[in-house]
Parts: structure tokens; sequence; C-alpha cells
């Protein structure tokens, strides 16, 4: 097995489980408890990568986050380096591809929530952040674990973002999954069965949590 990228990918799917919980939290509790009518636009944009081809995805990120892209010229104007074949640039593409799989099974366990809970809280003068922070979340814990080990564990099989964005650089931006690749195109099954089948013993383990924290928790939640 190729270790350094096996390494690299759970670097990066550690790294995107993070940013993906700072940013899911709040856009989750904003989608479940705003009566906004027009956040069925935002719920939309969020879940395009579960219908969007990876590559199409990648594209449109390449092309933004390059040397003529307004985020990869600001980048560059503020850093001196580039977002393109660089891990910054992998993590910021994987935040957006797996932002759903965190983001909607919170939407589902926060909205498992009995709303009279909070509703009293409300009355009894806590504030809305409060509320949040003391009685939802610890409510809907579940869902968030599920959330988190969802988002990593979808992160460590990108293929399509990542080789787009990220291009095939040892040690830098070369990922499990395009490591495989790799190794099938030199004829290396071997090598690729051995990478292939620790991936698939890693994704039922991740299925097998992820499915008795649903059945443990009174909340339920399912992603297309």
């Amino acid at each position: 097995m190729d270790w350094t990228a096996v390494f690299l990918s759970v670097r990066l799917s550690v790294a995107t489980a993070g940013v993906l919980l700072m940013i899911g939290l709040p856009l989750a509790a904003w989608l479940t408890f705003s009566p906004r009518r027009w956040k069925v636009v935002v719920e939309a944009v969020v879940a395009i990568p579960l219908v969007l081809p990876p590559t199409v995805l990648g594209f449109y990120l390449l092309m933004a986050m390059g040397p003529h892209g307004s985020l990869g010229r600001a980048f560059e104007s503020l850093t001196g380096g580039r977002l393109v074949f660089s891990f910054t640039g992998l993590l910021i593409a994987s935040v957006l591809y797996s932002l759903p799989f965190m983001v909607q099974p919170l939407c589902a366990a926060f909205a498992g929530v009995d709303r009279r809970y909070v509703e009293s809280s409300w009355c009894l003068g806590v504030g809305r952040v409060s509320t949040f922070v003391r009685l939802v979340l610890p409510l809907a814990r579940r869902g968030v674990v599920a959330g988190v080990v969802l988002a990593f564990a979808h992160t460590v099989g990108e293929f399509g973002v990542v080789l787009m964005v990220g291009g095939n650089i040892p040690g830098q931006t070369r990922t499990v999954s395009v490591s495989i690749y790799d190794d099938v195109q030199a004829l290396d099954y071997a090598r690729a069965g051995t990478t292939a089948g620790a991936l698939l013993a890693f994704s039922f383990v991740v299925l097998v949590v992820t499915y008795s924290l649903q059945r443990r928790s009174p909340l339920s939640w399912r992603t297309p």
C-alpha cells in the first residue's frame, strides 16, 4: 500500500470533517429552524454535490481556483501561493463536495428534537444560541456524530474532485483513491487490490457505526 497517500487522505479527511462541523452546525440549525420560504434554494445548493458528477464540480472549482480564476487570484495575492495542486485547494474542494453529507444528517437530527422543548426554552427567556447549545445539540448528539463519520468517510473515498483540483503529486495531493487508479494504470492489480480491500473494509465499518447510531437514537435521517 502507498502509506504516504493513505496518511494524506486521513489528514485531508480529518481537516474536512473539522471544517464541515464548524460550517454545518450553524447552517443546519438555520435550515431547520428558520421560517424563511426561500431557504429551499439554500438546501438545493447544499445538495448539489449529491447529483452533480464529481468531475463537473471539480472542473468549476478548477476554473475558480486556478491562476485566472477570481478565487485563485485573490488567494495568490494574499499568500503568494496557488490553490490548485495544493493541499489547501484539496481541502476547499473536499469541504464543498462533502457538505451535504454533514448538513443533511444534522438537519434531520435537529428536526427530530421535540419542538416543544425548544419553544419552552425560548419562553423561559433562554436565548436562541444558548437553547441550541444547551438543549438541541445534546439531544441531537448521535446525529452530529453520524454526520462527522459520514463526512470523514466520504472524503477518504473522493476521486474525481481531488484529481481535478489537486492532480497527482506524491506526498502533496496524491490521495489513496488516486493511488489505486495509478496502480491499475500500471497493471499492478495486487497492490490496487490490497488498497481497495482496505477501503472496502473501512467503508463497511463506517456503515455499521452509522447504522448503529441511527438505531440507538430516536432520531432518524437518511441521505439520498
